[in-house]
């Protein structure tokens, strides 16, 4: 199947009434009272560590660097040896186990062969490094005066460090770095590995050991280094970084997003976010994931960029609320992000396993329960969701085998899925084990839960990927989640646009949309010409997407936070500990109904 070209400037926003993208691709947070703790480039790093150590009373100091996976530790060497010419140096790669035993010790995490699934690790740093290597590290760097530098990956287990740097790296820069084929996964080095393979290995095994020491350590960091841009660091103190995720803890912000293409993607995304690139198409558009997208952290004219996930793990309480850390942890249990057909192909046709199957054998405590909110459609829009009311579960099982096996046959899914046509502000609803997928020239906002990798495919319309191979099909696994029970009579009872007015106002209501009783989230529609009251209660994180109108502004009641302004199709997070805030149109709206669609965690099921 061909991929369409871009529409005509104007095509789409012209549709929604906008005269231009306002869209913020680079959103920032401005930290308050840490601009003097900021430093950008080499020569200030070095000197502010020079002052550091030259502070230490002591006549032997241990600096170490402390890389998350992903971090060019080469670079971090080639530029800290100028800076300390007289210092040892102690790259921790030397402490590492062999690659072979790194390979065996997590083989039974990445499930074997399978190109796409594995169980999310118990394997710590200290797992992966030689026990005797790693304590001839640590006597080493202890011996002689002077000052040691100690780098790489588990710096932190390798030495007793009397100051602590963490060089840090969002996940997206990682996996673009894999695809680039820059960077190996821990402990090994990866080159020549399939991007999809190394990202795997970094989804199930690395980001989670990293994490773990990263939550362990984050209270004693004395610096943290973006490290995002080659060759342009920035580095703030550790007292900035938790000052700095304090103030973002109790305001509403954005996160950093990103944007991918893929073989069904469209040409809404490109216009509408205002993205200029030799990209064939978007189909992915992330806006709120923590767990991938970075936060970007304004210190005078500093932009700092650094894991969103950092925020979840330092100030857990405050961003998601008691009653949801109690049942998730730290981990952000919402994601909001686009999935653009238009112009473009139908979604693979797909299922997502339930909870317990996500328990046993992929070790998640939760499972992806979503929706699609339509932000756009054309005329032919449409959705793929639940089965049809006749349908034999051991044809469809079949035919969809026959399919993946015989190039050229196709499923004839007319014969066994249900299929809805769709316009703007649908909201579908997919409790796991409903099948589903979105069909060509139709914009899916995407409510759900964060594990967003566990996605089994069932068909995907006889079509190779952007790299010219097929993509991964897991019929197997899927039939042993589907809920033959969800037929065309039963997902319109109980899926489609299910709204509710649950209040109203001067110049506002309010309607519930969702979800399914079986998910824990909660989605909320507000229409307004006038202020609209929100409150979180302390109790559950907020995520807002504006989807219809320019310009809205969210402003505390109690001046506890400056007026924040969103746009079109932005979405933004507000904290529990916020309470309660409003939101009123913006300039560009006044007179006019606009609406945001706001999700929440079910706290009183």
């Amino acid at each position: 199947m061909s991929i369409d070209r871009p529409s005509p400037a104007g095509h789409y926003l012209e549709r929604l009434g906008l005269a231009k993208s306002n869209y913020d691709k680079e959103p920032a947070v401005a930290i308050v009272g840490f601009d003097d703790q900021c430093w950008r480039g080499w020569d200030a790093i070095g000197r502010t560590l020079h002052a550091a150590v030259a502070l230490r009373s002591s006549a032997r100091t241990i600096l170490a660097v402390e890389c998350y996976s992903g971090v060019q530790e080469a670079e971090v060497f080639a530029r800290l040896k100028p800076i300390f010419p007289n210092a040892r140096f102690f790259p921790t790669a030397e402490a590492f186990k062999s690659p072979a035993e790194i390979a065996e010790m997590t083989a039974a995490d990445l499930c074997g062969d399978d190109p796409v699934f594995g169980r999310l690790t118990c394997l710590t740093m200290a797992d992966f490094l030689d026990n005797a290597k790693r304590e001839s590290l640590r006597a080493h760097s202890a011996t002689g005066l002077g000052l040691s530098v100690v780098a790489g990956s588990g710096a932190l287990l390798c030495c007793d460090p009397d100051i602590i740097v963490f060089a840090d790296m969002p996940r997206r820069e990682a996996q673009l770095r894999q695809r680039n084929q820059t960077i190996g996964n821990l402990g090994l080095p990866g080159l020549g590995v399939k991007a999809s393979l190394q990202y795997k290995r970094g989804f199930f095994i690395d980001w989670r050991v990293c994490d773990k020491l990263k939550q362990a350590t984050m209270d004693r960091w004395d610096y943290l280094i973006d490290t995002c841009t080659t060759g342009d660091p920035k580095m703030i103190s550790g007292e900035a970084l938790r000052g700095g995720l304090r103030q973002v803890a109790h305001r509403p912000f954005r996160m950093k997003p990103f944007f991918d293409p893929g073989v069904w993607g469209g040409q809404w995304i490109r216009e509408v976010c205002d993205i200029e690139s030799a990209a064939p198409n978007y189909a992915w558009g992330f806006d709120c994931v923590p767990e991938e997208n970075s936060l970007v952290l304004g210190f005078g004219d500093i932009p700092v960029e650094i894991p969103a996930i950092n925020l979840v793990f330092l100030h857990p309480e405050d961003l998601l609320g008691e009653p949801v850390f109690g049942r998730f942890g730290a981990e952000f249990p919402i994601r909001f992000d686009f999935l653009d057909t238009m112009q473009g192909q139908n979604l693979s046709f797909q299922v997502h396993p339930d909870v317990d199957y996500a328990r046993e054998h992929f070790g998640l405590s939760y499972t992806q329960d979503e929706s699609y909110y339509i932000l756009d459609a054309g005329p032919d829009a449409s959705v793929y969701l639940g089965l049809a009311d006749t349908v034999d579960a051991e044809k469809m099982m079949a035919d969809l085998a026959m399919a993946q096996s015989a190039p050229g046959q196709p499923f004839p899914d007319a014969d066994h899925v249900a299929k809805w046509s769709a316009k703007k502000h649908d909201h579908f609803l997919i409790p796991a084990g409903t099948c589903h997928c979105s069909g060509r020239n139709t914009m899916v906002l995407e409510i759900s839960h964060t594990p967003y990798i566990f996605t089994f495919k069932l068909w995907d319309w006889a079509r190779v990927d952007l790299d010219g191979l097929p993509r991964p099909i897991n019929i197997e696994r899927g039939r042993e989640v589907i809920r033959w029970d969800r037929t065309r009579a039963w997902v319109g009872r109980h899926l489609i646009n299910r709204v509710e007015i649950v209040a109203h106002g001067d110049g506002w209501r309010e309607e519930r949309t969702g979800l399914h009783g079986s998910q824990a989230l909660e989605t909320r529609r507000h229409w307004f010409t006038k202020t609209v009251p929100h409150d979180t209660r302390g109790e559950s994180v907020h995520v807002l997407n504006l989807v219809e109108g320019a310009e809205a502004v969210v402003e505390s009641p109690s001046n506890a936070f400056a007026p924040f302004i969103v746009h079109y199709a932005e979405t933004f997070i507000v904290p529990a500990a916020v309470g309660p805030y409003t939101i009123r149109p913006g300039k560009p709206c006044q007179g006019k109904e606009i609406a945001t669609i706001k999700a929440l965690v079910r706290t009183n099921a």
